[in-house]
């Protein structure tokens, strides 16, 4: 039996390879990029209890960038699938609850140096195949930022678990931090390969059992991510993948009585009919659940006439477009001064012209496809809309292609109408507005940005002038959780910049911080007296 207190390794992010031409990193990984592509299609099952499911109910899973070409196949399962899943992590919740701390931590940072190591190109490629990133997008995402999630997620356990109470004389009063009472759903999105590890990771680092359903178009990495669990001994029914529809789930999940909380990341509008759903069920659970969301964004470039037009034009180019603006953080509207706008305009448009687009296979494409052929529909219906509009143009992109893959060209639109249909809506792809205003109305350009989306997850704010600075840094208070001074609102980096939003971008639990652990914990107060009193008189009865 253990009898000591532990220190883990030091959480330090993990370095960033460059990939660059010529490269080892850049010639392995587009090696195994190049072998996944070729195998022959791969069977995903579903993961239940430590077994394989499969059903005879296959799903092809394509490449975005040449979606006739298929990668595999997954299991698409049903409510049966669903209640194995819960009945499996709840025979498993026992013993993983009731394995000491310090074990629960050593299988993730196991996980973190076989992402490190081995697993780092079998993750990179897969999310490259399947979800049509660049090597670099690929790399800060799959490998970088889940290495880092795992590593600071069990420094942020320890310290948590470090905090307890006072004692006064005569007692001693500690805090124990249990895992929920029931199951945890995890409903993980496409873009981010971490954030779909994450979201079923950090509850069951602190103790919990999950049930977890990927989005279809990341099943492919998602089966990595599970294979990377095994190797790093993380005990059969933890983690419980299931490919089955929303409704399939849903109606599963929030009818359990041991159902105790979600950790969610897409759209507002699901996570707005989950909360629903949960509370039309809530007087049938164990415990109030706990609900964990990041939804979505209408994040925002804010700049003042005192930028420099090249950076501001960078942070657009890079903040609007990398990984096609497919990220919740991605730049969708900017306000610039119309004394700025000239310069930055000529700087945007040969930015953006001068992007190559295709396929991740060749390293030097800036930009790649659209996740779906439905994804790439509802974009090509805000172009047409731009198009048809007279108080609106287009300046870069404009045009679009599904026969090969699911191509966008970034297209950029300035408008005249600040509350323009393509300023309020998140559209969730390379479509950046842009907004011009006069010089001498910056301060009540700020309450704009404020008041026009019902989002508050990403900001920032590009300016020389410390004085407009700090002003905006008064006005945008609540309409970004991430605002950014000087630079592009993408690329938080966990243990730097916790990720999340308020408003209609979520619950702010912040992703990659202790304070999100701590959603996935209840807290149980003990106090023991070590002489307790023989009578009940008090002195103020003498």
């Amino acid at each position: 039996m253990s009898n000591a207190f532990f220190k883990v390794p030091v959480a330090v992010n993990e370095p960033v390879k460059s990939y660059a031409p010529g490269s080892p990193e850049r010639a392995s990984l587009m090696a195994k990029y190049q072998e996944f592509k070729d195998r022959s299609p791969i069977d995903v099952p579903m993961y239940i209890g430590g077994k394989k499911v499969t059903t005879v109910n296959k799903k092809a899973l394509t490449m975005p960038h040449d979606h006739q070409q298929v990668l595999g196949y997954y299991n698409q399962g049903d409510a049966t699938h669903v209640a194995a899943a819960i009945d499996a992590a709840l025979a498993a919740k026992s013993a993983w609850a009731a394995l000491p701390w310090q074990d629960r931590a050593a299988v993730f940072l196991r996980a973190a140096d076989l992402l490190a190591g081995p697993f780092r190109d079998r993750m990179n490629a897969a999310t490259m195949l399947a979800q049509s990133k660049n090597v670099f997008q690929a790399e800060i995402d799959a490998a970088c930022e889940l290495i880092d999630f795992f590593r600071f997620n069990v420094q942020y356990m320890t310290q948590i678990y470090s905090e307890q109470p006072e004692s006064l004389p005569g007692m001693w009063n500690r805090l124990e931090y249990r895992p929920l009472e029931g199951f945890v759903f995890a409903l993980t999105p496409f873009n981010f390969t971490s954030i779909a590890a994450n979201l079923s990771a950090a509850p069951a680092m602190m103790g919990n059992v999950v049930v977890w359903k990927p989005a279809e178009t990341q099943i492919y990495s998602a089966q990595v991510i599970m294979e990377l669990f095994e190797a790093a001994g993380l005990p059969a029914g933890v983690i419980n993948m299931v490919t089955v529809s929303g409704q399939a789930a849903g109606d599963v999940i929030f009818a359990h009585k041991d159902f105790a909380g979600i950790h969610f990341t897409g759209s507002t509008d699901v996570f707005r009919q989950l909360w629903k759903n949960i509370a039309h069920n809530i007087e049938n659970y164990r415990s109030y659940p706990r609900i964990v969301g990041e939804t979505g964004g209408k994040d925002f470039v804010m700049v003042h006439s005192s930028a420099n037009a090249a950076e501001v034009a960078t942070a657009l180019s890079r903040g609007a477009f990398e990984f096609q603006g497919q990220k919740c953080s991605a730049a969708s509207r900017a306000y610039i001064p119309a004394s700025l706008w000239p310069a930055v305009k000529e700087i945007l448009v040969a930015q953006v012209n001068s992007f190559k687009q295709g396929s991740p296979e060749d390293p030097s494409n800036f930009v790649n496809a659209v996740i779906s052929e439905r994804a790439f529909d509802r974009i090509a219906g805000y172009i047409d809309y731009v198009k048809s509009q007279p108080d609106a143009e287009i300046i870069t992109g404009g045009t679009y292609d599904k026969s090969v893959g699911y191509y966008i060209a970034p297209t950029t639109v300035v408008t005249t109408n600040a509350k323009f249909r393509t300023m309020v809506e998140e559209i969730f792809g390379p479509v950046l507005t842009i907004f011009v205003y006069p010089d001498a109305q910056y301060p009540e350009t700020l309450e704009l940005v404020d008041q026009t989306s019902e989002y508050a997850l990403t900001g920032s704010i590009i300016a020389t002038d410390r004085y407009a600075i700090q002003l905006a840094n008064e006005k945008l208070m609540h309409a970004a959780g991430n605002f950014y001074i000087n630079d592009k609102p993408t690329g938080a980096v966990v243990g730097q910049q916790p990720f999340g939003g308020a408003r209609g971008s979520g619950t702010n639990d912040k992703a990659g911080a202790a304070m999100n652990l701590m959603r996935w914990t209840s807290a149980r107060t003990i106090k023991e007296t070590f002489v307790p009193p023989a009578d009940y008189r008090y002195p103020f009865l003498g």
